[in-house]
């Protein structure tokens, strides 16, 4: 069956839906974000208006759309199929000022502990709520004593039945500690976001380089940007460039090696260089080796002309944006995100 066309107002903006998703659906599937918060009609923050088309309204709470709010032409774009082509109004989040900073309770759904010093936590939000957040945004951990930690979000935005996080065991790390002696699934923790400002910009010309820099666990937020472009049928990413640079001590510590690997092969602008610094001979590598940031300078004579998006260790960040300068990168090109780790009694 020929997609439904759904033409967004006031935007302007038309995207297609399959005669089986709901209008959200179709929606992120094409790179449109519009505002929800459950994804299961139960709170109303997609409500938004048909002009124009007829729709199957779909399983919701009869609280959140009434049977004149529907007469009006209001529907759920959460729980509503296109039984047509559509005219629709809603606004859309095009900025982090649009979206809403939550306060949530989540549940430990699993934990999987992928490398030596490194766990990845899937966190489940109660059955009404669902995290609308930017690629790249993080969140807070608060714990019991009023401490916050903070973690950036791994997975695309689209992917938000589970939150994930990619905890590193650090040293006299606080609630690193507690995340590979204590915790456990069905652990209930609250947490306060999205946060941060680390998210895509705007894309540049076609055949513009872009290039991602990830230190260990700095892959997380650099990997739910890329899972978003990758998943976007219509991101305007794709006609860039895409390089990734991965850069950790030692083969183990590339916990997710396989995953950067499976996008090389699917995605012909994508590149994936992996770079160890201290790699032992157990290892056997045949890779790159060396600080992250140099293997991008050996690869580049200029930057001028780049996105640089960079997440690692303060001193990975200082470090890749000085050098990066002295090859022509303009400092409005260059998006970082620093993970400082919290230490007991500091």
């Amino acid at each position: 069956m020929k997609p439904y066309q759904i033409l967004l107002r006031p935007s302007g903006h038309i995207f297609y839906a399959e005669s089986t998703e709901t209008i959200l659906e179709a929606a992120l599937r094409q790179g449109l974000s519009l505002p929800y918060g459950c994804r299961n009609g139960a709170c109303g923050t997609c409500k938004g208006k048909i002009i124009q088309g007829h729709v199957d309204y779909g399983c919701y709470d009869e609280a959140v759309l009434t049977e004149l709010e529907k007469q009006q032409g209001m529907a759920l774009f959460c729980r509503a199929i296109p039984h047509s082509d559509l005219e629709i109004e809603s606004r859309e989040i095009v900025a982090i000022k649009d979206i809403k900073v939550r306060t949530l309770p989540c549940r430990v759904q699993k934990l999987d502990h992928v490398a030596p010093d490194v766990m990845i936590i899937y966190l489940k939000l109660p059955a009404n709520e669902r995290l609308q957040f930017l690629p790249g945004q993080y969140i807070d951990i608060l714990m019991k004593d009023g401490q916050r930690r903070s973690f950036s979000l791994a997975n695309a935005p689209q992917d938000d039945d589970l939150l994930q996080l990619h905890a590193r065991n650090y040293n006299g790390g606080v609630f690193s500690q507690y995340v590979f002696s204590q915790m456990k699934e069905k652990d209930i923790l609250r947490f306060e976001g999205p946060l941060g400002t680390f998210c895509l910009r705007e894309a540049p010309e076609k055949g513009t380089s872009i290039i991602f820099l990830a230190g260990g666990t700095g892959f997380a937020p650099v990997k739910s940007m890329l899972e978003h472009i990758f998943q976007n049928e219509n991101s305007p990413f794709k006609q860039c460039n895409i390089l990734f640079y991965w850069g950790t001590r030692t083969h183990a510590d590339l916990y997710l090696d396989k995953l950067p690997k499976k996008w090389a092969i699917e995605n012909k602008n994508f590149s994936y260089v992996p770079v160890l610094s201290e790699s032992a001979p157990a290892d056997a590598w045949q890779g790159r080796i060396g600080l992250v940031h140099q293997a991008v300078m050996e690869d580049f004579i200029a930057l001028s002309n780049c996105q640089i998006y960079a997440c690692g260790a303060p001193g990975m960040i200082s470090a890749a944006y000085h050098a990066f300068q002295t090859r022509g990168l303009k400092a409005e090109n260059f998006f970082s995100d620093a993970f400082t780790p919290s230490i007991t009694g500091k």
